[in-house]
């Protein structure tokens, strides 16, 4: 069971729930085109991935 955990304190379900609401706040601070609530989840989104081993998705406010 170990393996389900990651870097963090977090499992590795929990890291993938955070993420999926990190995109969620993305996609509506962008529709609101609130640029400051776009940079802190796209910088939120980045570390998720990492933690995840993913690559890290690029974003335009970076």
């Amino acid at each position: 069971m170990r393996s389900a955990y990651l870097m963090s304190t977090y499992s590795k379900g929990q890291t993938w729930g955070a993420l999926k609401k990190a995109w969620k706040a993305y996609k509506i601070a962008k529709v609101q085109n609130d640029k400051s609530q776009m940079k802190q989840y796209a910088q939120r989104i980045q570390t998720l991935q990492k933690e995840l081993g993913l690559k890290p998705a690029q974003f335009d406010v970076l």
